[in-house]
This record gives structure tokens, C-alpha cells and sequence, in this order.
């Protein structure tokens, strides 16, 4: 197997936006440092907000400002650099915070409100290092999760719907090249390992309406029902948990432990 990391990412901000490095450091039990570290609940007040930032047992998706519910939000980005915050758009600074003062975090939700004032108010940003705000932290069986995404698994969509499927639209932290197309749903449940690393492969990922949206951008088409009309199943990539810990670099090759 020749399947080599192509490119690394990680969203400061739940369900936003996503910053492309050329090597992480990932913790065991963890996954990557910074990643998902914030989000935004919605329609909660104080306490209920602050039993969600520290109890994933206690969450819930639609607690959360998501691409899903607030589709407004992808045309901006969140950057997460030197322990600041700063919300842009169109590459342009609007604000930037630091998000450990309870007062700069409040400078930042209204802002927000004030550009779009659809959203679901209040809204509080919350911070967790170590039960990160994953899709996989509010479910049944909570993990703190990175996910990955196979190249040729997207380009075979493209192809099938003959319709240009940006990659960016499926946030994955890890995209992969050098397997067939779909290769790695036949992953689930064994270990692989990158640079030394290794990752037990926990199950596919179910996409939600957030894959219509591509990024940066107000355009949207429904690839969702593509999905499902190609393939009878709504997934694209799959979840990872860390076993060890240890680097990754663009250009490692993943194997079999």
C-alpha cells in the first residue's frame, strides 16, 4: 500500500473553518492539539452553556452553531495563532481576541450577531482542550476523534455526478492519496499507523447538509443526495482515534500496524 498523507488540517472554531499545516503533534486518547478547542453554543443561556463546555456527556449537535443550523458562517474564517482568536472575512481581519478573557470573548459573539443577525441568540463561545467539540463528542459513545479522507474516494463522486466536488467541503484533518477509491471503508476496526503513530479506525463518517456548502462561499449544491442516489449511503471518510503519541508530516505514508 502506497497511501501517503497529502495534506493536514486543523478547525480552531466547531463546524467553521480550517487552518492547513505541513506538520502536528498528536496526543494520545486525544487526536490534534487545538483542533475543535472552540465553539459556539446557541440558544442557551450561561449555565446551560457552561455545562455544555465542560461535559461532552451533556451535549448535543444542535446545541452548537454549525454549518447545519447556520449555514451563514462558512463564508468566514476563525485563525487560532499565538493563543489569539481573530475572525475574517474575505481574508480581512474583522476582530481579533483573546479568548481565556471573559469580556474579549463577549467582543466576539456580538460581533457576530451583529453581522448576522439571523443566528440563534445568545451565543457564548466555549473552549475545551481536553474533550474537544468533535461530532463524536456528543454522541453515545464519546471519543475524542480526527478524521480522514481519501482522495480518490472524492474524485470517483466527482466523476459519478460529473460535477466539479471541491474536497475542502468534507473538513477532514487528514486527506490521503495513493489507494482506490473507497479502499479505506474496508479500514474499520484495524489500526493503522503514520510516521510511528498509531490510529484504530472507528467507523465511517455520516455526512450531514454542511457538504452543500462550499467553502468561503454562499454557493451550495445538494452533493447529499448525490451521496446517497451514487452510493446508498451518506458517508465520505472515516474516524480515527490515536493510540500513541507522536508527529505527522505532510508526505508520511500510512500503514497497517
Amino acid at each position: 500500500m502506497n497511501c501517503l498523507i497529502k495534506s493536514i488540517n486543523y478547525f480552531p472554531v466547531k463546524s467553521v473553518s480550517f487552518q492547513s499545516i505541513e506538520t502536528s503533534s498528536i496526543k494520545k486518547n486525544l487526536g490534534m492539539p487545538n483542533d475543535r478547542i472552540f465553539a459556539f453554543s446557541r440558544g442557551l443561556d450561561n449555565k446551560q452553556s457552561k455545562l455544555i463546555e465542560n461535559n461532552p456527556n451533556e451535549r448535543k449537535l444542535n446545541n452548537f452553531l454549525t454549518l447545519k443550523n447556520s449555514p451563514t458562517l462558512n463564508k468566514y474564517n476563525f485563525f487560532y495563532i499565538n493563543e489569539k482568536l481573530t475572525l475574517t472575512y474575505q481574508e480581512k481581519e474583522l476582530l481579533t481576541i483573546s479568548p481565556d478573557n471573559e469580556e474579549e470573548r463577549l467582543l466576539l459573539t456580538n460581533k457576530l450577531t451583529e453581522l448576522e443577525t439571523s443566528l440563534i441568540k445568545p451565543i457564548t463561545l466555549l473552549k475545551n482542550k481536553d474533550f474537544p467539540f468533535y461530532d463524536t463528542s456528543h454522541s453515545n459513545k464519546i471519543f475524542n476523534s480526527m478524521s480522514l479522507i481519501n482522495l480518490k474516494s472524492v474524485d470517483d463522486f466527482e466523476s459519478k455526478i460529473n460535477q466539479k466536488v471541491e474536497f475542502e467541503r468534507f473538513r477532514a484533518n487528514f486527506y490521503v492519496e495513493g489507494i482506490d477509491a473507497w479502499e479505506e471503508r474496508n479500514w474499520i476496526g484495524k489500526i493503522i499507523k503514520i510516521n510511528n503513530v498509531s490510529f484504530k479506525v472507528e467507523k465511517n463518517i455520516p455526512r450531514c447538509v454542511a457538504i452543500n456548502l462550499k467553502p468561503k462561499t454562499d454557493t451550495t449544491i445538494n452533493l447529499l443526495k448525490s451521496l446517497k442516489d451514487q452510493y446508498n449511503h451518506f458517508d465520505m471518510g472515516i474516524y480515527l482515534t490515536a493510540l500513541d503519541d507522536g508527529d505527522i508530516n505532510v508526505g508520511d505514508k500510512v500503514n497497517f500496524s
